[in-house]
């Protein structure tokens, strides 16, 4: 007497929670498909940015060093670009398509930068050039440190500014990323740190990690954090 009514209410169950889980795929799918399309923009834009420091370079033979050391594309952009693609990759997967194609994107960007960093290096002498740290990880599940060095060179370009940070996937089939890995003789053993031209394998914590920095950028945070502190000493003796 009651199979039929117990039927339909298991049935009327059934088709409440699939068109929520439906609802819940599809507001998923949008949002990931609006952080893809923020990622692209903002690719979009680092690359003008780029070209036209690039452009500046070879139209303008006798610009000043200090323009060209001081360009802000790397600090300002492709670190957020860094954080949303690493969002996108944790949401859709590290196979996605779509995700693969970003990372291309974003690892020709850095390696483009890079060029750019060691040109003013060149041109300009190691004093006035920012120091490069290439960093190779990857995610083939290889590699049980590199989301700890992922952390700490995080904290280090908090603490160290002017420190320019590119992340690449060792395993990433890009013809350009190959080929530095070629050119800079690296061994398949991520974490790969290449910190101012000097190769480093594997991570063990943050201040040995600190310790491959070049003195010269130590002494120069050592001494702005100490005028820094100074001022502010100053202004507070002031006060009372």
């Amino acid at each position: 007497m009651h199979t039929r009514p117990d039927w339909m209410k298991y049935a009327f169950a059934f088709l409440i929670t699939a068109a929520i889980f439906a609802t819940a795929f599809y507001i998923s799918t949008l949002f990931d498909h609006a952080r893809v399309a923020s990622i692209q923009t903002t690719e979009d834009k680092i690359s003008i940015d780029i070209l036209s420091l690039e452009t500046q370079f070879d139209l303008v033979s006798d610009v000043s060093c200090s323009a060209l050391e001081n360009h802000t594309v790397l600090p300002s952009e492709i670190n957020t670009l860094a954080s949303r693609l690493a969002s996108a990759e944790q949401s859709l997967g590290d196979n996605n398509e779509q995700v693969i194609q970003l990372k291309e994107q974003y690892s020709l960007l850095e390696i483009k930068d890079y060029l750019i960093t060691e040109r003013v290096k060149e041109r300009c002498g190691a004093a006035k050039a920012p120091v490069s740290v290439l960093y190779f990880y990857s995610n083939e599940g290889n590699c049980t440190s590199c989301q700890d060095a992922g952390f700490a060179l995080d904290a280090l370009r908090e603490e160290f500014p002017s420190l320019r940070v590119y992340s690449f996937d060792y395993n990433l089939p890009l013809g350009a990323e190959e080929t530095l890995i070629s050119l800079l003789k690296l061994e398949p053993k991520p974490p790969v740190f290449v910190i101012d031209g000097v190769t480093h394998y594997g991570f063990d914590t943050l201040d040995a990690l600190r310790r491959y920095l070049p003195q010269q950028l130590l002494d120069e945070e050592a001494s702005s954090t100490a005028a820094t502190t100074a001022t502010s000493t100053g202004t507070t003796t002031k006060k009372h």
